[in-house]
């Protein structure tokens, strides 16, 4: 996984062309004390009225906030919320040079009255027809003209008439024709595609996709399932994804789980959701407007700054949560996303450079007060545990995906002892110094440390450490951790995350010992 604030540092300045259905999000804030003659509904004395991007304008607005130079591709009517939204997005920094003005077509708005911060209806307005023929031959022009310079491209589909089967075919030329000129048949130019009809763009080999958990679901035809179960649920199912969409990366948001990402040759990396950390402090479901958007917006400038998936998602998903933390619809900035990102203060000054030793490895006396200060600063400690005798890419995944639940990442590593009791005299293969040294090496991890002497589960690391989430492989389930009831106890939360299947030590070595003809016992 790239070094998150070396992606960030890349984004301004990069050209990005979105394009979608354009829509005016319109708050009316007022007061509510006192009910109607009429009906028994609240009187509310509108005292101000905001107007917002929405939709995929909204997902340009973000672009723009997070330093892009961006263009957007649509269709508006000639009325009053049309001039509205150009007005809203010009204040933005967007470009709407592109956006076209239909006669007689009205403008996509959502209304929402609020009072006292509570939306109490919301009600919509505007054409959901396909455009006019001359729109279609108009975005088609533009869509070749501006394609072709662009570092990025998002599509964000409503199926509400902007994105005709016409406008999708312009679309798939002009990258067919910027991929020949990079010399790429597909990705990694990136192609990032929000869409109700995801199948509908297979032939554009979108490099990402962001269908939600239930758009996966009806993609895919399974049942709904409880949100803990729901990324183990898609990974399983991650082929027919990638089948039905032609993408080379699959992002399903699991709404307050945060987002699970597939790649085909990658282990499943489940990116928690952040938290809300704004002024308002509150992350609940009514401020997630923008949210989706916001996501987009960065996942897509994360690709173009040359971020891999896992990467791109983690800043995602922290930008997301920045949004959430916010009323109504928001974007993320440039500098909130630089200030969340930034590494907090150490309290402890210069004992971090004591306590790492030879690339991250440490003895708990020395981690613990080095905790304590990142703690006093908000940071969230992930602990994992394992032997990673010969480290192999499930490994990988799975500590990269575990350090995306929070600030630092502690790895657990069996002693020598321990691994000769759990899988027999010939093992381990490297001895527990180089194991911890490898591990520790890793970007995703901060710290490698052993096992207490005779201990063969992490009871004692756990129990001094008290990680605020505990990440397995889903090879285990929660009631077979022996450990989880412990972190629990403790105020912290297991997380059971997709393990990349046919991936072991013991078949490592199985392999290679068929391969040589040696005998070794193995378990």
């Amino acid at each position: 996984m790239a070094d998150v604030r070396e992606i960030v540092a890349e984004f301004a300045g990069r050209r990005v062309v979105v394009i979608g259905e354009a829509m005016l999000d319109r708050y009316l804030h007022g007061t509510a004390d006192r009910l109607c003659r009429e009906a028994p509904v609240p009187v509310v004395a509108v005292s101000r009225r905001e107007d917002m991007p929405g939709g995929a304008a909204n997902t340009a607005a973000c672009a723009a906030a997070l330093g892009a130079h961006v263009t957007f591709l649509s269709v508006i009517g000639d009325d009053a919320e049309g001039h509205a939204l150009g007005a809203a997005l010009a204040a933005r920094g967007v470009s709407t040079d592109a956006v076209r003005v239909q006669p007689g077509r009205g403008t996509l708005a959502k209304n929402r009255v609020v009072a006292a911060g509570q939306i109490l209806v919301r009600f919509d307005s505007g054409d959901t027809a396909n455009i006019a023929p001359e729109m279609e031959a108009a975005l088609c022009t533009d869509i070749a003209a501006q394609v072709a310079g662009a570092d990025a491209v998002i599509v964000s589909d409503y199926g509400y008439g902007i994105l005709t089967p016409r406008v999708r075919e312009a679309l798939r030329q002009a990258l067919v024709r910027v991929r020949a000129h990079a010399a790429h048949s597909c990705p990694p130019y990136p192609l990032f595609v929000d869409a109700k009809d995801l199948p509908a763009y297979r032939d554009l080999c979108p490099t990402a996709i962001k269908p939600n958990y239930a758009e996966a679901c009806a993609l895919l035809g399974l049942a709904l399932s409880v949100e803990s179960d729901r990324a183990t649920q898609i990974a399983a199912h991650r082929d027919a994804l990638f089948a039905r969409t032609g993408a080379q990366i699959v992002a399903v948001t699991l709404d307050r789980t945060g987002a699970l990402v597939l790649t085909p040759d990658d282990p499943p990396i489940q990116v928690p959701a952040a938290a809300a950390t704004a002024t308002t402090g509150c992350s609940d479901e009514t401020r997630t407007t923008g949210a989706g958007d916001t996501f987009s917006a960065a996942f897509a400038l994360a690709l173009a700054a040359g971020g891999d998936a896992g990467t791109a998602a983690v800043i995602a998903s922290i930008a997301a949560g920045i949004v959430v933390a916010k009323e109504g619809t928001a974007v993320c900035t440039l500098a909130e996303l630089r200030a969340a990102l930034a590494p907090a203060p150490d309290a402890v000054g210069s004992t971090d450079a004591t306590v790492t030793g030879v690339n991250g490895v440490t003895d708990l006396a020395a981690l613990l007060p080095v905790l304590a200060a990142r703690r006093a600063t908000g940071a969230r400690i992930v602990f994992t545990n394992g032997v990673f005798d010969i480290l192999h890419r499930g490994h990988t995944g799975l500590l990269a995906a575990a350090r995306a639940w929070g600030d630092v990442l502690i790895v657990g590593v069996n002693t020598d002892a321990s691994v000769r009791r759990l899988k027999g005299p010939t093992r381990p293969i490297n001895p527990l110094d180089e194991r911890m040294a490898v591990l520790a090496a890793l970007r995703s991890v901060d710290y490698a440390i052993p096992f207490a002497v005779g201990e063969d589960t992490p009871q004692h690391l756990i129990a001094a450490i008290r990680p605020e989430v505990f990440v397995k492989g889903d090879d285990y389930t929660r009631d077979t951790l022996p450990e989880a009831a412990l972190v629990e106890s403790l105020g912290g939360t297991v997380e059971i995350i997709p393990y990349l299947p046919d991936h072991s030590t013991t078949r490592t070595i199985t392999h290679a010992a068929q391969g040589t003809g040696a005998t070794i016992a193995v378990s």
